[in-house]
């Protein structure tokens, strides 16, 4: 849902005079004499005045937001607490309680102060971690009993520059560490290195004005809601923190995650999604064109990693990965190559499949419609072409395959459904439920817009099950929620992605400005905000939900909920949820598949809670045999239950590997679909219901 602000707003707004913009000064670093121009200020009045009018939850700017802003600019710039001294904190706490009034007078002076000053910090590190390496990677004494406090978050900030130096020499020794166990020999590191360092300070000497004021204006902005940003003229076409490569790119969505890259969502059909080596929460450190040499990209911001990904399609791009299932200090590398290309709406439509499952001595036929988004080809939709392809004509189609092929239930895949199409979420709603409302829409003044199902009578009124995951979002927890506040699907998987807003992009004087102006709320009257979809039968989650989803962003907007839409009805599920989850219990501890999900859940949560390392290499090389030793015991049992042959040592993943071809994988091979079906069929069971035909 694309919103545009009437273009009078603006026009009221540019009618300034007399705006405070600094003179320039000369001095040594080449960021010293940036300062803020005319057309920036004018932006961030304008971006002040929006979203006092616009945003959904209307907040005042005051002190209280002016903390916000503040402590969310220093974690933006240094979350490590890593560059600035508490020397630089105690100087710029005068302004804790007054970015507010900064803000509505127009002067940006204060955020550019105070990012010039972290400009001037990374430099004097990066002059330091150089000169530590040009000793020769050879004499650094790994061979000490020191540690290092790698969860910096909360850590006291350094006295002086003595404790800085301190502490960069045990990252220079901990890089240098992670780099040897991951087989480099000391050349190659102290060359990998360095060069890293150099072209950081290089990229220094390259920040401009526009990289302060994007900066700066998009944390205020954020400080609202995190999907609330500011976009500078360049990064309003090419970037947005949570954008997709669909076009011409891979097909991922990526994010800042301290120096590093990260993969949080794979666009369904897309490049990377196809390779089957890329994975959520993996790690971008290097980007190369074609057989080029790689380019480490480790400390680069976000959208120069995003220019990189992108060419020509049908090009080749290669990424070195650190596979999120890596041990946290695990630094070993994979290659992954991937043809650019644009992701075709036939690639993301709808499919069918047959589960066959034996239960309790009888065979059983499920159907399978896996979903990977809510698509609509608005183009031919437009035109009035009959052939139009939209999800819900597509699982319409299907549902009629299926039920000829006479099924005993259907089972709706979502898991990582990202959403897409609103309109399509609600027509999907309108095949399995008689009508009435699909989803509310409350907008800033409080007004309430229903969507809703008019006609009457349910395409089909058979048994179902949705599974989802922590990556089926928006559009996904919309049908998925009005299934479940019609008792029309058992829900089952894992918690949703929770993001329950709608925005809008409203152009600005310089640049352009995406605010939430608006709140889906299910026909119960829950939101989708925050808490997302809960399941009724909970798998464990293989995402770490404190890492991805609308929970796991800063200043995300709170779970609420308004008047309901629709009288409760009787819920037919809710008399067998507890013997469902018993009998899923039982099922799922002598699973091999969900047995190793667990375990590796439970060591991944161990490892994560250590906040310190070892900068000792015999100690550090015993920690990663052992982690590794642990994780080829889970695999290697996972594959003696599921009878193939174990491994004498982890697999290294082939860069030139072929994807596994889907088309030849079994549903009855994928743990969780064949175990949400005998959930279904154990429902039937238990209600003596007959599946509708």
């Amino acid at each position: 849902m694309k919103h545009l602000l009437p273009s009078t707003t603006l026009a009221l707004l540019l009618g300034l005079a007399a705006l405070p913009v600094s003179a320039p000064s000369f001095a040594a670093n080449s960021w010293d004499n940036l300062q803020p121009d005319r057309d920036e200020v004018i932006a961030s009045l304008n971006v002040v005045e929006l979203l006092k009018r616009h945003h959904y939850s209307k907040p005042p700017l005051d002190d209280k937001r002016s903390e916000i802003i503040y402590q969310s600019y220093l974690k933006l710039l240094d979350p490590s607490r890593s560059y600035f001294m508490a020397s630089d904190i105690a100087e710029f706490d005068k302004w804790r309680f007054q970015f507010d009034d900064f803000l509505k007078s127009g002067d940006l002076n204060p955020g550019f102060t105070i990012y010039k000053r972290y400009l001037d910090r990374i430099k004097a590190r990066l002059d330091f971690a150089i000169a530590q390496l040009n000793k020769g990677v050879d004499k650094i004494d790994l061979n000490t009993n020191e540690t290092l406090l790698v969860d910096r978050k909360d850590a006291p900030w350094p006295k002086n520059e003595a404790e800085l130096d301190d502490l960069w020499r045990k990252r220079v020794k901990d890089e240098v560490l992670r780099l040897k166990i991951a087989g480099k020999d000391p050349a190659k590191i102290q060359e990998t290195l360095t060069k890293r360092y150099k072209n950081q300070l290089a990229r220094l000497g390259q920040t401009r004005s526009e990289d302060i004021f994007q900066a700066y204006l998009n944390t205020f902005a954020m400080s609202y809601d995190p999907h609330t940003n500011y976009l500078s003229p360049d990064s309003a076409e090419n970037f947005d923190i949570n954008m997709s490569l669909s076009l011409e790119g891979i097909g991922a969505v990526l994010q800042s995650d301290n120096d590093n890259v990260k993969i949080v969502r794979l666009v369904p059909a897309g490049p990377a999604a196809k390779t089957k080596q890329v994975a959520t929460s993996d790690k971008i450190i290097g980007v190369a064109q074609g057989d080029k040499e790689m380019v480490d990209v480790i400390g680069w911001r976000l959208d120069e990693v995003v220019k990189l990904i992108r060419g020509p399609k049908g090009s080749v791009v290669r990424l070195e990965i650190i596979p999120a299932s890596n041990a946290p200090n695990d630094q070993t590398t994979k290659i992954v190559s991937i043809t650019r290309e644009a992701v075709k709406l036939e690639e993301q439509a709808a499919k069918k499949s047959i589960l066959h499952l034996n239960q309790d001595g009888k065979d059983y036929k499920l159907g399978v419609i896996e979903i990977p988004a809510f698509y609509l080809d608005f183009k031919a939709y437009r035109a009035g072409d009959p052939e139009y392809k939209s999800t819900t004509r597509d699982v319409k189609k299907l549902l009629t395959e299926l039920q000829s092929e006479k099924v005993d239930g259907v089972v709706i895949d979502l898991r990582n459904n990202g959403g897409g199409s609103l309109q399509e979420a609600t027509e999907l709603t309108s095949l399995f439920i008689d009508k009435g409302p699909t989803v509310l829409v409350r907008n800033a003044d409080g007004k309430v817009d229903v969507l809703e199902d008019e006609n009457s009578g349910a395409f089909y009124k058979g048994p179902m099950a949705l599974l989802v995951n922590r990556l089926s979002a928006s559009a996904s927890e919309i049908f998925a929620g009005a299934m479940q506040d019609y008792h029309r699907a058992l829900i089952i998987g894992s918690q949703t992605f929770g993001k329950g807003t709608v925005q809008t992009i409203q152009p600005l004087n310089h640049g352009e400005l995406k605010l939430t102006l608006a709140k889906f709320y299910r026909v119960s009257g829950q939101s989708t905000q925050h808490q997302g979809v809960l399941p009724d039968i909970a798998y464990p989650s293989i995402i770490d939900t404190k890492e991805i989803g609308e929970s796991a962003l800063p200043e995300a907007m709170t779970y609420d909920t308004i008047k309901p839409a629709i009288k409760p009805a009787s819920d037919p599920f809710k008399p067998f949820l507890a013997q469902l989850q018993a009998r899923h219990d039982v099922r799922s501890a002598k699973d091999a598949e969900f047995v190793f999900v667990e375990q590796k859940l439970a060591l991944a949560k161990k490892l994560m809670s250590e906040k310190t390392v070892s900068l000792n290499e015999a100690e550090r090389r015993t920690e990663h045999t052992d982690v590794e030793n642990k994780q080829l015991v889970m695999e290697n049992t996972r594959r003696k239950a599921k009878g193939e042959e174990p491994l004498k040592e982890l697999k290294k993943e082939d860069e030139d590997a072929l994807p596994v071809d889907d088309d030849k994988t079994k549903p009855e091979d994928d743990a969780y679909l064949a175990e949400t079906g005998r959930i279904l069929l154990d429902y039937l069971s238990l209600s003596g219901s007959v599946a509708k035909k």
